[in-house]
């Protein structure tokens, strides 16, 4: 009989002590989640400003969908200068790479014919291969990139490849060309 109380003791105590781990856990869980979006917000608008530096501000363009929270989603936005003309558009996009999923965010002219820059904002690429997407000697290849000339030398371009990383490379180029094709089939 002792046993069995032992038992239920410790079962109890268990539960107990995971009932207030989750509560503790919830109750820092909420006011967290607004702080990363603040942080991902900033972040966003820090690498829109680098990809985009003659947009002095940017419109965002939005379709009829909403978010979780009721407002509007983003799907793309339009840099423009101080007197209001367009000078280029912003947009994210999700490539598969090597590892997993490439969120980016592509600057675009506003003829649509130059990569104006590029930002990887999340990745799960390999440490020291893939990740090397992030570095500025491979996203610097792109800045004022003829779309025309954006692919991967081997294929007649003018990105290099990361060595070893030919799947994340041809990842961002492809996501690259998503978003010229998915922004001038919106404005054009």
């Amino acid at each position: 009989m002792s046993d069995s109380k032992e038992i239920t003791k410790v079962i109890v105590t268990m539960v107990v002590i995971s009932a207030v781990a989750a509560a503790l856990l919830a109750l820092t869980y909420t006011p967290t989640q607004a702080q990363l979006k603040l942080l991902q917000a900033e972040q966003q608008k820090e690498a829109m400003k680098e990809i985009l530096p003659q947009a002095a501000d940017f419109e965002p363009v939005t379709g009829s969908e909403v978010d979780d929270d009721g407002n509007p989603v983003v799907l793309y936005y339009k840099g423009v200068d101080s007197s209001g003309n367009v000078v280029g558009y912003v947009v994210e996009r999700n490539q598969v790479g090597a590892q997993g999923m490439i969120q980016l965010l592509a600057g675009i002219s506003s003829d649509f014919s130059t990569i104006t820059g590029f930002q990887v904002m999340k990745h799960s690429e390999t440490p020291g291969l893939g990740a090397l997407i992030t570095t500025p000697e491979f996203q610097g290849q792109f800045v004022d990139l003829p779309v025309a000339d954006t692919s991967l030398t081997k294929n007649g371009g003018q990105v290099d490849a990361i060595s070893g990383a030919t799947i994340s490379s041809q990842a961002v180029v492809d996501a690259l060309h998503s978003a010229v094709d998915y922004v001038s089939a919106q404005e054009g």
